[in-house]
């Protein structure tokens, strides 16, 4: 699986593992049903990764910048962080830039990360 594949889902997987909202009762019908009703589209709400980070991080117990940080957002996720994983996620992303400039790499790393996440239905940080 890719590195930006496995940050979507350890996102993900963490939203899904969060309790469910209470259903809210619905009030009875007093129509009945139409027969052969088209089935209504699904339409998901972005999934927030703001809190699931957030709380991941003061789990560590840890001051990690993930919203500005790719070291510190993949640590947050328990990954690895090491140049030479940043390095494959580069290649991965198609990072045209020199990859000894590792400053500018990890600030586009972070760009592009939150980028695709944001296409991926996770609703990223302003």
């Amino acid at each position: 699986m890719s590195i930006f594949g496995r940050i979507k889902d350890a996102i993900l997987g963490h939203a899904e593992a969060a309790p469910a909202p209470e259903p809210v009762a619905a009030a009875p019908e007093t129509a009945a049903p139409v027969a052969a009703a088209a089935p209504a589209s699904v339409t998901h709400e972005p999934v927030d990764m703001a809190p699931i980070l957030d709380k991941m991080v003061a789990d560590k117990g840890q001051h990690l910048d993930w919203r500005h940080s790719i070291v510190d957002l993949l640590k947050a996720l328990a990954m690895d962080s090491s140049l030479d994983k940043r390095h494959e996620l580069a290649t991965e992303l198609n990072y045209s830039g020199d990859q000894s400039d590792s400053a500018s790499m990890n600030i586009w790393l972070h760009k592009q990360v939150m980028d695709k996440l944001s296409g991926e239905g996770v609703k990223t940080p302003a």
